[in-house]
């Protein structure tokens, strides 16, 4: 069904057009593409490499033990894929973190830039697509798989500076795409077009007599599904208007009045941004998202965590000093956690007007810029996938050698049914998709 038929929809039941983003997923008006499988992709990126010896398991196959590092995803362990042994290829112009960033889901070269890093020639953006944004463009051509944004790009602690190291997603060459790391204007985005929490006032509450009414002429399953989105924007509310009250006279400069966007409310606007993204799924707002935390390079100081270090400091440090790898291995543990929550509230969130859970349907990849932060090592970059929504052969841990990781990029594509001979570089795209997958 068209926007406008569902415009009309609205108009025939004499309400407002402020209710579409209520509508859009209920399966009994036909508004929720109900009829094929929704199939999602989410990309989640940290920084600084890993600890290897306690983030790979030793072992390859089913039968697998989950380090330190990946023990929060314990409980997806037969929903989880771990694949060793994928490189960044790519070389050219920038240092490592550039290229791993910029890269990462490019498979391609930086163009030629005066953006200097390390040691090492200095680059600019990304010469290529990124593959959530060719996944998404395939999508939004289909009527039966176009959703209301394509994709959603969140973010936790992303810097204001728009650089090389800064940006994961491209839209095409030249074309960085800028997340939203602030969970009240993703609120916003996706539930209405305020831009400030602390004049926020309800938008629910002018619209009872909408939602009362559309009530009336939905099936008791859409009922519940429309009562499930309400409740989730009225508790939203509430958090925004909580939050207000606790930021009062801390708001961060150039940044919007009233948000408290500082490194030790990283837990809590991760949390947020985490169900906001679930809802954008449950809604059907898009089938594409990535999640960034902070950036290459990232320096935080995660106090919460007992670390008093910056993140890319001790990443420096070299293998022998070992209370900076057991903070390290606490640092991307943490990060695990975030993984492990959003798959535990996809997989206990229905799939609306389908079959299982959110988590069925969707494919989480968790990635980094670089395999080990003190070696710079663009090999063994770090690539954990978890749940059901690509029908990959999952419950495995995989060694593969030293494969291009281009060759994971185009898989991720074939499993939307988008059968691309190549992305980003073709000298790495040689031998097709990863058959080990499946």
């Amino acid at each position: 069904m068209s926007n406008l038929s569902r415009r009309e929809f609205l108009r025939d039941l004499g309400l407002s057009a402020s209710m579409l983003p209520f509508v859009l997923n209920l399966p009994g008006v036909g508004f929720a593409n109900s009829t094929a499988r929704k199939q999602r992709l989410i990309i989640i990126f940290s920084p600084n490499g890993v600890v290897q010896p306690t983030f790979w398991p030793d072992e390859a196959g089913r039968e697998f033990t989950l380090k330190e590092s990946l023990s929060p995803l314990e409980p997806f362990k037969n929903r989880l894929l771990t694949l060793h042994g994928l490189c960044d290829k790519v070389r050219g112009d920038g240092d490592s973190h550039m290229r791993g960033i910029g890269c990462l889901l490019t498979g391609v070269e930086l163009f030629p830039g005066n953006i200097q890093g390390g040691s090492d020639t200095p680059a600019g953006w990304s010469s290529g697509i990124s593959i959530d944004q060719e996944i998404k463009n395939f999508l939004q051509a289909n009527s039966a798989t176009r959703t209301r944004f394509g994709s959603l790009e969140f973010g936790v602690l992303v810097p204001d500076r728009a650089d090389t190291w800064t940006r994961m997603s491209y839209a095409g060459p030249n074309k960085p795409v800028t997340p939203i790391d602030n969970p009240y204007r993703m609120f916003s985005k996706l539930y209405g077009r305020r831009t400030d929490q602390e004049h926020l006032q309800s938008i629910l509450d002018p619209l009872q007599g909408d939602l009362q009414k559309l009530a009336a002429n939905l099936s008791a399953a859409d009922r519940q599904l429309l009562d499930e989105q309400a409740t989730f924007v009225r508790e939203m509310e509430q958090e925004l208007k909580s939050s207000t009250a606790e930021a009062t006279g801390h708001a961060v400069p150039d940044l919007e009045p009233g948000i408290k966007e500082e490194t030790e409310n990283m837990p809590r606007l991760s949390r947020m941004q985490i169900e906001l993204l679930v809802s954008s799924f449950q809604s059907d707002a898009a089938r594409v998202a990535t999640f960034q935390y902070t950036n290459s390079v990232g320096d935080l100081k995660m106090k919460w965590l007992g670390v008093d270090q910056g993140h890319h400091e001790l990443s420096h440090e070299p293998d022998t000093n070992e209370k900076s790898q057991e903070k390290l291995t606490t640092i991307n543990k943490w990060y695990a956690e975030q993984v492990a929550y959003l798959a535990k509230r996809l997989a206990e969130t229905p799939e609306p007007g389908g079959d299982g859970s959110l988590l069925d349907n969707t494919l989480i990849v968790w990635t980094n810029e670089l395999g080990k932060g003190n070696s710079h090592t663009l090999d063994n970059i770090p690539f954990v996938l978890v749940g059901n929504g690509l029908n990959f052969a999952m419950g495995q841990s995989l060694k593969l050698g030293s494969l291009p990781h281009n060759r994971l990029l185009m898989s991720l594509a074939h499993g939307f049914g988008h059968h691309i001979e190549r992305f980003g570089n073709p000298d790495f795209c040689r031998d097709g998709v990863l058959t080990q997958l499946t």
